[in-house]
């Protein structure tokens, strides 16, 4: 069971890393895109600035949940290294409660701001809800918190060969090269 889940949440995993991916992509090509428009044609267009953003809040928030689960985010563990194994599993196990409130914190008010600012539309593309802009607060806190429960009852899954940047290079094939 628990190896389904687990290559359930690979699937996941990979997911987040593709969505943030291509939002960074997708950025790198159109804040070029707005300058150019801007100062070699002479005609600002209007809608690079705000899809920038919305890539920018997707990125963050998706790829903060990807980079839970490989162990890639920020984490000062100077103090708690120095403390006995009994207490960094009481600190491991209170890291992942705050974690938790702080998921369903962001998932709860980010679901209301969605809900909120549905009927709203933004200046420069009235076509597009507010809304659907800050959809990636709760979602990208509901993949972490997938993460975060998975963590907290399968174990670190950071050296799993999918979250590992170089999976090929450790394995066998890598030492004939």
């Amino acid at each position: 069971m628990n190896n389904t889940i687990s290559r359930l949440l690979d699937g996941v995993y990979l997911a987040c890393i593709w969505v943030a991916g291509l939002s960074i992509f997708l950025m790198s090509l159109i804040i070029p895109w707005g300058v150019f428009a801007r100062y070699v044609l002479g005609t600002g267009s209007h809608w690079p600035e705000p899809v920038a953003v919305l890539l920018m809040v997707t990125f963050t928030f998706v790829g903060a949940a990807a980079a839970y689960r490989a162990g890639a985010h920020i984490a000062v563990g100077m103090l708690t290294d120095r403390l006995p194994e009994s207490a960094q599993l009481v600190c491991a196990r209170l890291v992942d409660l705050l974690m938790v409130a702080i998921c369903l914190f962001v998932i709860v008010w980010g679901g209301k701001l969605v809900g909120e600012t549905m009927n709203q539309s933004l200046a420069d593309m009235p076509w597009l809800p507010v809304g659907l802009t800050y959809l990636p607060l709760p979602l990208g806190s509901l993949l972490t918190l997938v993460f975060v429960l998975e963590k907290a009852f399968m174990g670190s899954q950071h050296q799993r060969p999918v979250v590992c940047f170089d999976h090929e290079a450790a394995g066998p094939s890598a030492e004939a090269v």
